[in-house]
């Protein structure tokens, strides 16, 4: 197997608490044709500390003040020069075997430009909250109940994101989404059945505590792709989409028992694109 050069571009903002175990996920893989790119928004609470530990290690890193994370991302991905790329937020973890089976995949698999695979949630302190598998990509789903592809599990080939003109400044939150979907528009997105990620789950998360401009920007990207709207229209593609997005985890066996209890009732509830998506969207790390 020819092993691809993976560029892996980490942003970070005051992410003392995490940054180091983070850094150790990508390192500890011991996949040895890795590029680590470490962009810091200027940190002050030792961020910068870890990274200077880890210098060996990493391609590039900067510490400078920007304009947030997407900034942050893409003075990464401009640095970045491998055949594979990815972001993984400094909160976030790779469970040990991930860049190896991405690397194998693509070797494989000569059709795919971007795919995604499965990822868990953790607290805090890393410990395991529960699963969250995924299924195939199906548009009509994403569109219009949630962005449910897991950014830390996402990988694409470098040629993809630059045809397509890679990330959007005016995004600050559902950047990952805007790239997802364009991406979708021009090569089928590719779901891998393996556990790539940890994500970790708590209050203090940017798109926890932005939650109203992080629908204003998923509003965006949908109206865009969505022909016509009205609240009728709307609420007719949400039951189907939501009813549709069960069948396919049951499927996928991406619901335990416990989590299709939960989950059910909200065919008949408010949109589970406003409330899963509270729980399942990627926190900001910087």
């Amino acid at each position: 197997m020819s092993l691809p050069k993976i560029s892996v571009v980490t942003p970070t903002f005051n992410q003392g608490k995490y940054i180091e175990a983070t850094l150790r996920s990508v390192h500890e893989q011991g996949y040895p044709n890795l590029e680590h790119i470490v962009i810091d928004g200027g940190s002050t609470d030792g961020t910068v500390d870890v990274i200077r530990r880890f210098d060996d290690q990493i391609a590039f890193w900067s510490s400078e003040p920007d304009d947030g994370q997407t900034d942050a991302l893409i003075k990464g991905f401009s640095k970045a020069t491998g055949d594979i790329f990815c972001w993984l937020n400094s909160d976030d973890l790779f469970v040990p075997t991930t860049l190896m089976e991405v690397a194998a995949f693509f070797d494989s698999h000569d059709e795919a430009r971007f795919v995604y695979g499965d990822s868990q949630w953790v607290d805090v302190d890393g410990h395991f909250i529960k699963p969250k598998r995924e299924h195939r990509w199906n548009e009509f789903v994403w569109l219009n109940d949630h962005n449910f592809i897991p950014q830390p599990s996402t990988f694409w080939r470098a040629e993809i994101y630059r045809e397509v003109g890679g990330l959007d400044i005016s995004f600050d939150l559902a950047m990952d989404a805007d790239l997802w979907i364009r991406f979708a528009k021009v090569t089928a997105p590719i779901h891998v059945p393996r556990l790539w990620s940890s994500m970790r789950f708590y209050a203090e998360q940017k798109n926890t505590r932005m939650r109203k401009q992080s629908l204003e920007e998923m509003g965006r990207i949908r109206a865009r792709y969505r022909l016509g709207s009205s609240p009728w229209a709307d609420s007719i593609r949400s039951f189907g989409a939501r009813a549709l997005r069960i069948a396919l985890k049951l499927l996928s066996g991406g619901y335990p028992p416990a989590e299709l209890v939960r989950h059910l009732p909200r065919l008949v509830g408010r949109g589970s694109w406003e409330t899963e998506q509270a729980e399942s969207d990627q926190g900001s790390a910087h």
